[in-house]
């Protein structure tokens, strides 16, 4: 079995604008070797919205050095990028945007999600660039849930969103080697899953409940970051259990981070500074 290094409880929840209440679930902040290629998750919600005027949600932002990747589970975002892209994320959906070089973005709930309210729940993941492509143009995929394919359980499915999970290939570009799979259990399955040796994982348990490699129980907004040797692992759900695994190859170099900034050196991020002050990132 791929040997666990920590399981680590949630954190308090804090509000990123006034849209997505959400917990920061892991973290390059002290765990940076452990999960490269990935830098951090936030699960927002699930959380009840009534209607509104106003769109709730994050207002125009930097990135650079990396991307996001958003898993709509429940509700409705609309994203505007200074690369042009718009776009409207639902239920299922997946969007992808590669910060790299430098990017201004907001997003905020639909304007139809707005008008009636309702529910939101999504997962925003920050996948690390290489060092080679950290200034590579900015790129959007807005992937939609019918391109995600699904492979069958025994007591559930995994939707492969990167990477591949048997014979089936997730439709999401990456710069690295990884894989990010959306798992769903039901109560009382008991499945094996494998990695290649050498990679990265981290799995995160975003409702339920579930016993890892038949010893760990873990419940809801818990996350479990394995030892990078090894290759199998196994769950049991003992309820119904929504899953993120994320693995992937490390990429073995200096992560230097600043707000919405993660490059390799403090040089890369004063410059990144100094470029969105300067306008360089574009408009929007």
């Amino acid at each position: 079995m791929k040997q666990i290094k920590g399981i680590y409880p949630p954190p308090r929840r804090h509000w990123v604008g006034d849209g997505f209440p959400v917990r920061t679930l892991f973290s390059y902040n002290g765990h940076a070797n452990d999960i490269s290629p990935f830098l951090l998750l936030d699960h927002a919600g699930p959380e009840h919205f009534t209607a509104s005027d106003t769109p709730r949600g994050v207002g125009v932002h930097p990135h650079r050095g990396f991307e996001t990747v958003t898993i709509v589970y429940d509700g409705e975002v609309s994203h505007r990028d200074s690369a042009g892209h718009a776009d409207t994320i639902y239920t299922g959906d997946v969007q992808w945007m590669t910060a790299g070089a430098g990017i201004l973005h907001e997003e905020f709930h639909s304007q139809r999600f707005t008008e009636h309210g309702g529910s939101m729940e999504m997962a925003q993941l920050w996948v690390n660039l290489p060092a080679k492509d950290k200034l590579t143009p900015p790129r959007y995929q807005g992937i939609k849930a019918q391109a995600i394919p699904q492979v069958a359980l025994t007591k559930g499915h995994v939707r492969v969103i990167a990477g591949s999970y048997g014979d089936q290939h997730g439709p999401a570009l990456t710069y690295s080697p990884l894989s990010v799979w959306d798992v769903t259990l039901a109560s009382g399955a008991s499945q094996d899953f494998s990695v290649p040796p050498g990679h990265s994982l981290i799995v995160v348990v975003l409702r339920g409940e579930l016993r890892v490699n038949r010893e760990h129980v873990v419940s809801t907004d818990h996350s479990v970051i394995f030892a990078q040797h090894g290759s199998d692992f196994s769950l049991d759900a003992l309820a119904d259990s929504q899953v993120l695994m994320l693995s992937g190859e490390p990429l073995n170099e200096p992560i230097e981070g600043y707000g919405p900034f993660v490059m390799n050196t403090r040089q890369e991020i004063n410059q990144a500074v100094d470029d969105f002050n300067h306008g360089r990132f574009g408009h929007l």
